[in-house]
């Protein structure tokens, strides 16, 4: 059975569903393959077998395209089922990455880089808020747990970003999950450490 390539609220029809899938998976795979996101909307569209008219009806442009299956692809193979251990997690985050290094990679470092560091601490950002919120409890008011889980988010993505661009080939994920446990583990102590 094909997987599922959107998380997006069921579509009305059947066909939207199965195109938008097909140009997802077609815009991960070509970008990848190609180590660039200026894939142009011709390929994509004839490697989804759908029209670029299609292409442009369902999401505008190649890059909102492309955005939107980044984003799809991190909600499909890592939020939905992320394990509740903090190291399983980052390990399930490192190697999702690491497979999809070439597709992200490229968006990285092209036009649409910004636009996908913002979309994905959208998506990150409520977790880590969630869990400075528990670890701190009510020593910082709703503007500091929010504030703190912006820093910390971003600067994760700096790190990840940082490894998937600039680390060694192949990505090693049990030695950057290592590598964010222990950056955890400072962080933690720090923002735990009772003011004297």
């Amino acid at each position: 059975m094909e997987a599922d390539w959107t998380t997006e609220a069921p579509a009305k029809d059947r066909r939207v569903r199965r195109s938008r899938a097909a140009l997802m998976r077609a815009a991960v795979e070509l970008v990848g393959a190609r180590d660039s996101a200026a894939v142009p909307v011709s390929d994509i569209a004839e490697a989804a077998d759908v029209s670029r008219q299609v292409l442009y009806q369902q999401f505008g442009d190649r890059d909102a395209l492309v955005l939107e299956a980044a984003l799809d692809l991190v909600r499909r193979e890592l939020l939905d089922d992320l394990p509740d251990d903090e190291r399983a997690s980052m390990l399930a985050l490192a190697r999702h990455f690491a497979a999809h290094r070439r597709f992200y990679r490229a968006l990285l470092t092209g036009s649409s880089a910004f636009a996908l560091n913002k979309a994905l601490t959208g998506l990150f950002l409520p977790l880590n808020r969630q869990h400075i919120a528990q670890l701190l409890g009510r020593r910082l008011d709703a503007r500091g747990v929010e504030d703190l889980a912006a820093f910390l988010t971003g600067g994760a993505a700096a790190v990840v970003n940082t490894w998937v661009i600039e680390g060694p080939e192949p990505l090693d994920p049990e030695e950057f999950t290592g590598r964010l446990m222990r950056i955890r583990t400072v962080v933690t102590a720090m923002i735990t450490k009772e003011r004297r």
